[in-house]
């Protein structure tokens, strides 16, 4: 992959290996059915998604993985016992491309993403402001 300035997701997808990219597409179809409405956009040079002008989670693609940028606290805890047996440090969940593609699992991460950044917009406008 030795372009490093991607103006599209469809252009990040397309500079991976054949085999990646169906991988990539697969995952992109995920996150598009699970976020409606969100703005698919490159940000550090990786496909990222957006909901309100917020980022919601990255998507990138490395040798031997693929990996969300989606793991907070409160995803980590949410899905503690499904996460197991993926590699999971600060925010980054890495899934092998070995293994098949764990559709419900990346929805539901997805979905629960989603709801933390809608209840933290909501918090933060309920909020009082400061002078």
């Amino acid at each position: 992959m030795a372009k490093t300035s991607f103006q599209s997701v469809d252009e990040y997808i397309a500079a991976q290996p054949v085999a990646l990219q169906r991988v990539l597409q697969r995952v992109r179809s995920i996150l598009r059915k699970s976020l409606p409405g969100a703005e698919e956009v490159i940000s550090y040079q990786i496909p990222t998604y957006k909901m309100g002008g917020k980022a919601i989670l990255y998507l990138a693609a490395w040798t031997k993985h693929y990996s969300l940028y989606a793991g907070t606290g409160g995803v980590v805890a949410a899905f503690k016992d499904e996460l197991a047996p993926y590699q999971v440090s600060k925010g980054t969940i890495r899934f092998p491309l070995s293994e098949p593609v764990p559709v419900k699992l990346i929805e539901r991460i997805v979905k629960f993403r989603a709801k933390e950044a809608a209840e933290r917009k909501k918090a933060k406008a309920s909020a009082p402001k400061k002078r």
